[in-house]
């Protein structure tokens, strides 16, 4: 019997126009934190459309995926019990506003990349921001770049 919990869960980031979507949403002390949209993957779903899910469900937003991202692996305890949580992240663009974000949710805000990192509260957010800016610098081309004979 292992002494841990184990989740698995999927969520994405949503980047238009040099902004990423974040949700202001209850921690596990019942304080409002500013993250990106995820919940657990269901039975039998895959990570990619629990991702698609959550992100509707959480913002509003019907989004596509662009890439898939690092995952996150980080511990906590909640009820007295250690758990062990994988979120596997991908990026995604905005299709269209489809309703409102669920009630899990308190708000929302797009945000520009340095104005998010300094208001996400979770670390492994910032490391997931780090990723999301990579690759807008690798999507980006360069100016002034001389061409190699």
């Amino acid at each position: 019997m292992s002494n841990f919990v184990q989740e698995h869960s999927a969520g994405g980031v949503l980047l238009q126009g040099g902004k990423v979507l974040l949700v202001r949403a209850p921690n596990l002390h019942g304080e409002l934190v500013w993250t990106f949209p995820k919940g657990l993957i269901e039975q039998g779903e895959k990570a990619a459309h629990a991702a698609l899910r959550e992100v509707r469900e959480e913002t509003g937003y019907e989004a596509s995926i662009v890439k898939k991202l690092e995952p996150s692996v980080y511990w906590y305890y909640r009820d007295g019990k250690r758990v062990r949580k994988r979120v596997e992240w991908f990026l995604m663009k905005p299709i269209r506003q489809v309703g409102e974000h669920d009630w899990e949710v308190a708000g929302l805000a797009w945000l520009p990349l340095k104005e998010a990192k300094k208001v996400l509260k979770y670390r492994s957010d910032r490391i997931l921001l780090e990723q999301v800016a990579e690759a807008l610098n690798e999507n980006t081309p360069t100016r002034n770049r001389k061409a190699r004979p």
